[in-house]
Order: C-alpha cells, then structure tokens, then sequence
C-alpha cells in the first residue's frame, strides 16, 4: 500500500535570526523567522510525511505555543517525524520538494541539503529531489518550500 502526502510552508525573513535550508546553515544577511529555527524546506516535509500518514500537521505535533519547541533545530522534529513513518510501518520511498527563493542563491547547498535530509529520513540520497526556484523578484518578503512524500507499507 502506497501513500501520498504533500506540505507547503512559509517563513518571513528576519535579521535578527540565521538562515536553516534543508538541515544546513547558509550564510546570509537575513534569516527566517520562526518559533524554530524556521526551517521552511523541513517544515514543508514534516508536513508532507504527517499527511501521509493521516496524521494532521506540524502545528498540531510541534505547537508554537510550547517552550520546549522555541528554537529547536528543525532536523529534531524532523526525526521524530521519521520515527512516527516508522512506527506505523511505513518506509519512504521518494521525497521531492522545491525552495521558492529569491535569494540567496540555493544550488550550491542543494546536494549537502539532499545528504542532511536524507540521513535524518534514514534513506538513500537517491530517494530525496530539492530543488530551488526563484519568485522573479515578486513577494520578496520570505522563502516558501513544497514537498511531496511517496509512503510504502512495508510487508
């Protein structure tokens, strides 16, 4: 048996925080606010997988509103997330997912993101596709990330 599921999110930036894409630091003059640490490309996929399992989202997991999640390393809820896959039985078997930027300029960090996400999913890097895309300089207020997570019972 095969499930789907899909996560979107949305961070404004902010220069008071550092910038976390896909598990990695970026060195950038503004960062993502956030109760986290505003991790947009790992938020969109908690929420893909917890869709995937029927399991809500990552709000109903990981409130914003408790003091343990304040500043927490996105990578942290993304495991637990992974142990959840796995404690219904299921396995990942593709990821893709796309950060929608301006700046800054992702491609140089894309295959350290795909390394990252793909130890804390516990799978191949083959299984994991990011990629990046800019807005075309339209709504520069923040970074967005799609993901898009295939599940397979396993026997």
């Amino acid at each position: 048996m095969f499930r789907i599921g899909h996560g979107y999110d949305f961070h404004r930036y902010s220069a008071e925080c550092e910038l976390y894409i896909g598990g990695v630091k970026i060195a950038h003059d503004v960062g993502l606010a956030g109760h986290s640490d505003a991790d947009v490309l790992i938020h969109a996929i908690c929420d893909a997988c917890l869709g995937a399992l029927a399991k809500g989202d990552i709000g109903q997991h990981f409130p914003d509103n408790e003091a343990r999640y304040h500043n927490i390393s996105s990578r942290h809820l993304l495991k637990e997330v992974t142990q959840m896959i796995g404690n219904d039985g299921y396995s990942i078997v593709h990821l893709d997912s796309t950060i929608i930027a301006d700046k800054p300029k992702l491609s140089p960090y894309i295959t350290e993101m795909r390394k990252t996400l793909a130890a804390d999913l516990g799978v191949s890097i083959d299984a994991i596709s990011v990629k990046a895309t800019t807005k075309e300089g339209c709504a520069t207020e923040g970074m967005a990330a799609h993901a898009v997570v295939l599940l397979e019972k396993r026997a």
